[in-house]
């Protein structure tokens, strides 16, 4: 019986095939770059060792593919995603997932805000209606009684958004660029949230959200994802839980919780939030988060071919469930 399982989050930074342009800003990568690249994240998936991995920044699926299978415990893994669409002339990163468990149901990706959901952004003109990037769904078996619903997200970056021409260093709008990121981003926290509000409605439903959040675990836009807290009649309804926050066996003097560096502050802005099912504060526990551990030594570092982003890593053991499907 797989008693243990693993779920990792993976911001691999700008993954595209060679020749590929990104950024206008940002060249594109050679052959070399991107062999070099691809080995490294190989190496990294195999360290994690995960049984279900979310990425972010994937510009080519194709690209994702060739890393996996460079690696040597994701042979037989199935991987779902979907490449960028070019959108107002500009291209943004897809997320995507790597499983070594069994797939079920309907992949479905959310491009649109729900419930009509849009907000207009202040002296841009424009009305956000969409997420950024879209967001995925995937149904997991981890048993055979057993399905998780794993959503895979990328927030809104920090990065000052700013519109052709306009100039984020401007004295008379000062800020007003990193305003628009901001609402942005909460924007997107609320739609991510009616999703998974919508998606469990009455019912009870297993969940695991992982990506990178571009915010810590106490931001306003992440606490909006995981939801108010409050202890209804059947639980903790549908609220969320930072799986830092419950883990089990919890070494603070040993375990450095950081996933970026930025402007020399450590922070984590990458995260896998759980639902109650996977608290074992809750009544309908069916398993507990043993551990998160980050992957992390790579961003002292700085070398070409690795991402500037950690990897979280997320330990689960289940209570009592049968063999894992497939297994």
């Amino acid at each position: 019986m797989q008693q243990e399982i693993r779920f990792a989050t993976f911001n691999v930074c700008n993954l595209a095939l060679p020749g590929a342009v990104c950024y206008d800003n940002l060249a594109p990568a050679t052959a070399a770059e991107f062999e070099a690249k691809t080995d490294w994240i190989a190496q990294q998936i195999d360290r994690l060792d995960a049984d279900v991995i979310g990425f972010q920044e994937i510009f080519s699926q194709a690209a994702l593919q060739h890393a996996v299978a460079k690696s040597r415990r994701y042979a037989h893994a199935q991987q779902v995603g979907f490449d960028p669409v070019l959108r107002a002339g500009e291209i943004s990163p897809s997320v995507a997932l790597v499983s070594r468990l069994p797939l079920v149901g309907e992949v479905k990706t959310y491009s649109a805000l729900p419930r009509q959901l849009s907000v207009a952004l202040p002296g841009a003109g424009e009305i956000s209606t969409c997420f950024t990037r879209p967001i995925l769904h995937v149904q997991v078996a981890l048993s055979r009684e057993l399905v998780v619903n794993v959503f895979v997200a990328h927030l809104k970056s920090q990065r000052p958004d700013c519109p052709t021409g306009e100039d984020e260093n401007d004295p008379y709008q000062p800020g007003l660029g990193c305003l628009r990121s901001l609402i942005r981003r909460g924007t997107e926290a609320l739609g991510l949230r009616y999703l998974l509000s919508d998606l469990v409605g009455a019912d009870r439903v297993p969940l695991v959200v992982m990506g990178d959040f571009n915010d810590v675990a106490g931001a306003i836009s992440s606490r909006i994802v995981m939801g108010t807290g409050r202890v209804g009649k059947s639980g903790f309804d549908d609220s969320l839980f930072d799986s830092y926050r419950i883990q089990s066996h919890c070494d603070p003097l040993r375990n450095v919780g950081y996933s970026i560096i930025h402007h020399g502050q450590f922070e984590t802005i990458d995260h896998i939030l759980v639902s109650e099912e996977f608290n074992p504060a809750s009544r309908y526990a069916v398993g507990e988060v043993l551990e998160v551990t980050y992957l992390n030594d790579h961003l002292q570092l700085r070398q070409p071919e690795a991402s500037d982003h950690g990897q979280v890593l997320m330990r689960v053991k289940l209570y009592g469930v049968d063999d894992a499907a497939g297994a």
